[in-house]
C-alpha cells in the first residue's frame, strides 16, 4: 500500500527559497519508493490570517480556502515540513497553516527539512513540535537540518552533501514506519 507523503513549504516569504529544497525532496522521496510524494504550498492556498468563525476541531468551515486546505492535509499519510528559522521560530505562515485545522492532521508523523544559518534552522523544529503534538502529530526525531544553506545551492538548485542524503533517506524510512503503525489509529 502506497502512503501519501505531503511535502508542506512553510514559507510564503517573497524570495523564498523553500521550494528549492521541496522539489529536491519530493524527488528523493520518489526515489525513495516508499510514499507518493505531494508537493503542497501553503502560498497556494491563500490562507488569511486564521479567519474561520468556527472552532477547526468541529470541521465546520465556511470558507472555500480552508475547505481546500483541509481536503489536501486529510489526504496525507505523513508529513515534511519544509521551513526556514525566522528569529529562532518557524515562520508565521506555517503557524497560521498548521492553526486553521485539527482533526485532519491526527495520528500522523511529520518530519522537518529546515534551513538556515550555523543551526541549520534547528530551533525553527523544535519550536513547531509543540504545537503539531497539541494536533496530536507524531514529530519524529529525524530530520534533516541544512547549515549555512547557501553554499549548497547552485543555479538555482539544492545540491545536498552525502550526509545531508543520508539523513533524508534515514527521515523517510522512519516516516514510513510511523505512518504503517499509525494508520489504524486514523481508521
Amino acid at each position: 500500500m502506497t502512503h501519501t507523503l505531503n511535502i508542506i513549504v512553510g514559507s510564503t516569504r517573497p524570495g523564498r527559497v523553500a521550494p528549492i529544497f521541496a522539489n529536491w525532496f519530493k524527488e528523493f522521496a520518489a526515489t525513495h519508493g516508499k510514499f507518493e510524494p505531494v508537493l503542497v504550498d501553503i502560498a497556494d492556498f491563500d490562507l488569511p490570517l486564521f479567519d474561520e468563525p468556527k472552532h477547526p476541531r468541529l470541521g465546520d468551515y465556511e470558507n472555500e480556502h480552508t475547505r481546500r486546505w483541509s481536503q489536501t492535509i486529510a489526504a496525507g499519510d505523513a508529513f515534511v515540513f519544509v521551513t526556514p528559522e525566522y528569529n529562532y521560530f518557524i515562520p508565521a505562515p506555517l503557524v497560521n497553516a498548521v492553526t486553521y485545522l485539527s482533526a485532519e492532521w491526527r495520528y500522523k508523523p511529520a518530519g522537518f527539512l529546515s534551513y538556515g544559518g550555523v543551526s541549520g534552522g534547528l530551533r525553527a523544529v523544535e519550536s513547531a513540535k509543540p504545537l503539531l503534538t497539541t494536533l496530536k502529530v507524531v514529530p519524529i526525531p529525524e530530520g534533516v537540518p541544512v547549515p549555512n544553506y547557501p553554499q549548497l545551492l547552485a543555479d538555482g538548485e539544492f545540491k545536498p552533501n552525502d550526509l545531508i542524503a543520508a539523513g533524508a533517506k534515514t527521515m523517510l524510512d522512519e516516516l514510513h514506519r510511523w505512518s504503517v503503525a499509525l494508520k489504524p489509529m486514523r481508521a
